[in-house]
């Protein structure tokens, strides 16, 4: 299948815009597992060829089972980056006060790379699961949309502690839960250009 003029703008521009910023993707090695890259590179692809579809009204067909092979490997992604971390960090503490985190990141008294990530990402990388949830599950309840997630991020959270590969930390789950919400919000906009079958 020929690709379309769309498709090749889209492609061009992602590789384009990814390629400018991996100056800053690189610095995110330091203190993230080199699986950082290609859910960023994913992640930036993916952007961008929204934003073109969107943009020139063109939509796609992608079968609901890509669309849950996509999300199972992007969740792999996700849970090396939560789970298998540099060596050289020790996670002990537990924040149980709602923003306390938050707050000392937006004070500028922390790293600004760690504080972009731990606010920006932790609500960015959980986007897509609002999206996927409402694709693949039309009918959810708004019940199911407020307690899976909740469930879900609590156990991460919990198992982060458990194994001390990252802090327990309300403002974490706060954040992730912001990026499901998101992508609820998000999820018409995005019926626009991907459409299930």
């Amino acid at each position: 299948m020929k690709p379309t003029q769309s498709f090749r703008i889209a492609i061009g521009l992602s590789q384009l815009l990814f390629t400018a910023l991996l100056p800053i993707w690189l610095k995110l090695l330091s203190y993230l597992h080199p699986v950082v890259l290609p859910v960023v590179w994913i992640c930036v692809t993916l952007f961008v060829f929204f934003a073109v579809y969107y943009l020139r009204k063109e939509s796609i067909h992608i079968h609901a089972f890509i669309i849950k092979m996509a999300l199972s490997l992007y969740s792999l992604g996700l849970f090396i980056l939560l789970f298998f971390r540099p060596a050289n960090q020790e996670y002990t503490e537990i924040n149980l006060i709602p923003f306390r985190t938050i707050i000392h990141f937006l004070s500028e008294q922390g790293n600004f790379l760690i504080a972009f990530y731990n606010i920006t990402a932790n609500i960015l990388l959980f986007i897509p699961y609002g999206i996927a949830a409402l694709m693949l599950y039309k009918n959810l309840s708004k019940a199911r949309r407020f307690l899976t997630p909740l469930v879900v991020i609590l156990l991460i959270e919990t198992a982060q502690h458990l194994t001390k590969r990252g802090s327990m930390d309300i403002d974490d789950l706060i954040l992730n839960l912001l990026g499901v919400w998101l992508g609820y919000l998000l999820y018409p906009y995005i019926n626009k250009v991907i459409k299930t079958c």
